[in-house]
């Protein structure tokens, strides 16, 4: 028999839609914020030859800055004020969630509740913007050194380019930070995850048509073009059936007797993801990789011989890049698993309400023995993440596809839009429960 959430959940259509008021608001305020992106992803950086920029752009599009490109929505080509997009704020949080699980002061401030929440997160954004002022740094002689066939892509070089574009893509990296705190809290959806996903999808149609201009010069065969195709919505497929499945581990309550009643002797599952993480793993493996790659991407041929090796290394496509990225994803998806879901807390929990494990004494084993399954569960999960990052991304350097169809990408993209629909669903549902309870309450008075 189906639940009275599931029953809501089927009984769901636009007329309920039409009702939610506080909904429509949160989308159409989600909508306003990603349109005020996309602007602001063609507003230009000052001092900037963009003839010469997108000749360097359009010889390099294959290796790092394309990668980053895709995630900066195409603000990085064309070098606007938000062109390090969300990233050097994505960095600063995985510093400090690696800071929470090793530094005891960090530890105790996260266990203060909000108020240590609040001070981890104002911490993250001083840090973000020391990073992003780093970067911003090595942007502006990077593009300094930039050269082509029709002369320098900064127009007066000097001291004062380099302070105007430090202090300007700060602003917009700070900028896109709030934003996405205000997509968070008043719109639906994670913020900084749909920034990415914004910048993403506003690119494909162009990226496809790229792909499709490449089949009819000859550089791509139909063929080729076609296993491509075939391929995205075979890992669009993989993807979904992934992170929709899970472990439901049986939790039984014992009976108790209240006055004259017995209560409880209940059951219910115990959820666990295949895929704790999500898409943060491949996020901050990405953004890990683009910090020192996009500053050695700009000074290529300039500097020691280490560095231009260096720089050979961390090229997209590479196998020692290849290696490293997919150890990070690995790395992450245990790490990120270990924050979000503590076996003893919740092994705890179900000791403190009666609920237990059948054949798992409560306590130290049931914690043990969650441990033991979540594990192998993460396990299958980064290898899945590994799987849908890395094989797209030989394709991708071997045939030179446009990154937008790569496992990272298409990853964050369903994602997103799975979280973003549940989302959605849940103030539906909340809605309904709403009406319901209103028609309860007026029936109860007559």
């Amino acid at each position: 028999m189906a639940s009275a959430a599931e029953q809501l959940a089927a009984n769901i259509n636009f007329g309920a839609f039409s009702k939610a008021t506080e909904l429509k608001r949160r989308l159409w305020f989600t909508l306003g914020a990603l349109i005020v992106y996309r602007l602001g992803s063609y507003v230009p950086l000052p001092g900037i030859d963009s003839y010469v920029l997108n000749d360097v752009f359009s010889r390099q599009q294959g290796g790092i800055l394309g990668m980053f490109d895709m995630f900066a929505g195409g603000a990085l080509s064309r070098m606007t004020i938000f062109a390090l997009n969300i990233m050097p704020y994505i960095s600063a949080s995985i510093i400090m969630q690696l800071m929470t699980a090793v530094s005891p002061q960090m530890e105790q401030l996260k266990k203060e509740g909000e108020t240590g929440r609040k001070r981890i997160n104002q911490y993250t954004r001083y840090l973000t913007v020391l990073i992003t002022a780093l970067q911003a740094y090595g942007i502006a002689v990077g593009l300094e050194g930039m050269q082509s066939s029709a002369g320098s892509a900064v127009i007066d070089p000097g001291w004062f380019f380099r302070f105007t574009t430090v202090v300007t893509l700060v602003g917009g990296t700070m900028f896109l930070m709030w934003l996405g705190e205000q997509i968070t809290a008043r719109g639906v959806g994670n913020g900084i995850s749909l920034i990415i996903f914004a910048g993403i999808v506003a690119n494909l149609p162009r990226a496809l048509a790229g792909t499709l201009e490449l089949g009819r010069t000859g550089a791509l065969s139909t063929f080729l073009i076609l296993v491509l195709l075939i391929l995205s919505v075979a890992v669009i497929f993989f993807i979904v059936f992934m992170e929709r499945a899970q472990r439901r581990i049986l939790v039984q309550y014992p009976k108790r007797q209240v006055g004259n009643r017995m209560t409880g002797g209940e059951s219910s599952h115990l959820p666990l993801k295949l895929n704790t993480s999500g898409v943060i793993p491949p996020i901050f493996a990405s953004s890990l990789l683009l910090m020192p790659s996009t500053i050695l991407g700009f000074s290529r041929g300039q500097g020691p011989e280490w560095l231009s090796t260096l720089s050979v290394f961390l090229t997209h496509g590479h196998p020692v890049f290849l290696s490293i990225y997919v150890g990070l994803i690995i790395f992450f998806a245990f790490f990120y698993t270990a924050i979000v879901f503590n076996p003893s807390d919740t092994a705890d929990n179900l000791k403190k309400y009666g609920g237990f494990v059948p054949g798992i004494r409560p306590g130290k084993n049931t914690a043990e023995y969650l441990d033991y399954v979540l594990t192998r569960l993460t396990l299958i999960g980064a290898g899945y993440l590994a799987v849908v990052c890395v094989l797209p991304e030989i394709l991708i350097s071997q045939y030179s596809v446009p990154f937008y169809f790569g496992g990272t990408s298409l990853l964050i993209v369903v994602n997103v839009t799975l979280d973003t629909v549940a989302q959605i669903q849940s103030h539906l549902l909340a809605h309904q429960y709403e009406g319901l309870v209103k028609k309860a309450k007026l029936r109860g008075r007559r």
